[in-house]
């Protein structure tokens, strides 16, 4: 897994000429094919099982044209019970390998911005192909958000590290035939 929290301006994540001091960039490898991995990653009401964040994820509105849908996703209660809720608009280019989205509440944050890359990795030899997944989010916590944009980096760079290696687990489960359901999430690292 691969962690950076320093802004680039050159990815095409990044709202360009603004300020956002929230950046996070992580990667990993998973060994399953290409459609595979991105059927699995790209089915939102099937997230609640791939994630172990999500309660509640139900597509809203598709797009008239296009690939594009509106969404709504709920957390797990917290710590203090508060189940957190948003909708985004999600954008797939199955042929390019990425998905751009963004949040349409935006509640705590200013802007949040997520770009995703699906990178075919060949086996060769006769080995099994992988895909790396990244995760490019760029943000800007509101002031009167309760953490601010360093605390919001540096916990979602640790959430991402946690939710990546669960679905790294259960793709790779389904890849060999078992049930995604039944990879072990206890202590990922």
């Amino acid at each position: 897994m691969t962690t950076t929290d320093t802004a680039t301006t050159d990815h095409p994540a990044v709202r360009q000429g603004e300020s956002h001091e929230g950046h996070v960039d992580n990667t990993v490898r998973i060994d399953a094919p290409f459609d595979l991995v991105w059927d699995m990653t790209n089915d939102i009401a099937s997230w609640p099982g791939l994630f172990t964040e999500y309660s509640a994820a139900t597509v809203l509105d598709p797009d008239e044209e296009g690939p594009g849908f509106t969404f709504s996703l709920s957390m797990h209660p917290d710590d203090n019970g508060t189940v957190w809720s948003w909708v985004s608009h999600r954008q797939p280019d199955r042929e390019a390998g990425e998905v751009r989205s963004y949040r349409v509440e935006t509640g705590p944050f200013e802007f949040m911005d997520i770009f995703w890359t699906y990178t075919v990795v060949d086996g060769g030899d006769g080995e099994q192909q992988s895909v790396d997944m990244r995760w490019v989010q760029d943000f800007r916590m509101r002031p009167q958000a309760p953490v601010d944009t360093a605390a919001m980096t540096a916990r979602m760079n640790a959430n991402t590290a946690i939710q990546m290696t669960v679905i790294k687990s259960k793709i790779e489960a389904a890849a060999r035939g078992e049930n995604p359901h039944d990879a072990s999430t206890e202590n990922p690292s």
